[in-house]
């Protein structure tokens, strides 16, 4: 699968051009495993954005996500929401630069 053109980071340069299958196929192509769970994390941080216009501060994500900030974190073995934004066609979030 062609991806559509992406940042230096490597988010949609278009949020427009976003699907399932585009945001499953950029984790693989950046050795990302995405198990159910964290496919779950990334519909619903679109949900949120979708909801506020914004992307969430992981504090707030967490509690959206009605989890403990160490399990997101431990899920994710990084800061959980450049990958969640990323391969959910959001924008960057600006705690993450």
């Amino acid at each position: 699968m062609e991806l559509p053109a992406r940042d230096g980071d490597g988010y949609l340069e278009n949020m427009n051009d976003w699907t399932e299958e585009i945001g499953k196929a950029m984790a693989e192509a950046d050795g990302i495993e995405l198990t159910d769970a964290k496919w779950e994390q990334i519909l619903k941080a679109r949900e949120y954005y979708d909801e506020y216009q914004q992307v969430p501060p992981i504090r707030k994500f967490a509690k959206y996500l009605d989890m403990d900030q160490k399990e997101v974190f431990n899920m994710w073995m990084t800061g959980p929401m450049k990958p969640i934004t990323k391969y959910g066609g959001l924008p960057k979030p600006t705690g993450c630069v």
